[in-house]
């Protein structure tokens, strides 16, 4: 089978698997990121077949949808590249990137070791701010049945990934939690320049917000 092949079918079963879920992390998550990551890494002269198939598969791998296990996910890629025959190196470099790409509320290490690596975590993390990432973040919200904001409720500084994953602040919070901190998480300068108009825009979203929840500026 060749590298095309592989792609196109690897396309069609995350679509299958993602298509239509919720939270954020759906098909157009993945096709975007897989578009980023194609953008960035021509620029950065990766290896395109290991960004390709990572960035579409970075989210079957996910903590969230496998029960709070990244194991299980992972598994789950590794067959799926070994039932389209590619080879173990390759099939190596994917999962470890899968692996270690996650921000898990920044108490893990996620430093990417590879071109490869650096190329998706940024596209991943850049789908993450934005315009876009301000509508992810409250359909996540929405979909954990989190407040969309409460004052007596202050951001937290995780100290591991089990107090990450039991969070129960509210999305707003989640902005200062990861989405802020995101823009000097960049690897790349493709990235890094992406990043800083997105990260302003998040700056301005919530400015906006907190006048509006005062209600200081109405005429």
């Amino acid at each position: 089978m060749d590298k095309n092949q592989i792609i196109n079918k690897t396309k069609s079963y995350v679509k299958n698997k993602l298509y239509g879920e919720g939270t954020g992390h759906d098909w157009w998550h993945i096709l975007r990121v897989y578009n980023i990551s194609i953008y960035i890494g021509k620029r950065e002269n990766a290896d395109m077949f290991v960004v390709e198939l990572t960035a579409l598969l970075h989210d079957i791998a996910d903590w969230k949808f496998n029960e709070g296990s990244s194991e299980a996910g992972l598994k789950l890629s590794r067959d799926w590249l070994t039932s389209l025959g590619v080879d173990n190196t390759i099939t190596n470099k994917v999962t470890n990137i899968i692996g270690t790409m996650s921000f898990k509320g920044g108490t893990t290490n996620s430093k990417q070791e590879t071109i490869e690596g650096k190329v998706v975590q940024d596209s991943d993390r850049l789908d993450a701010i934005g315009a876009i990432g301000i509508a992810r973040a409250f359909a996540y919200g929405g979909y954990k049945e989190m407040e969309l904001y409460n004052p007596n409720i202050k951001p937290q500084k995780h100290t591991d990934f089990e107090q990450y994953k039991k969070s129960l602040g509210t999305t707003i919070n989640h902005f200062y939690e990861k989405l802020l901190l995101l823009k000097d998480l960049m690897n790349t300068e493709s990235g890094r320049s992406i990043a800083k108009e997105r990260h302003e825009f998040m700056e301005e979203y919530l400015k906006h917000f907190f006048c509006e929840w005062d209600c200081t500026d109405i005429k």
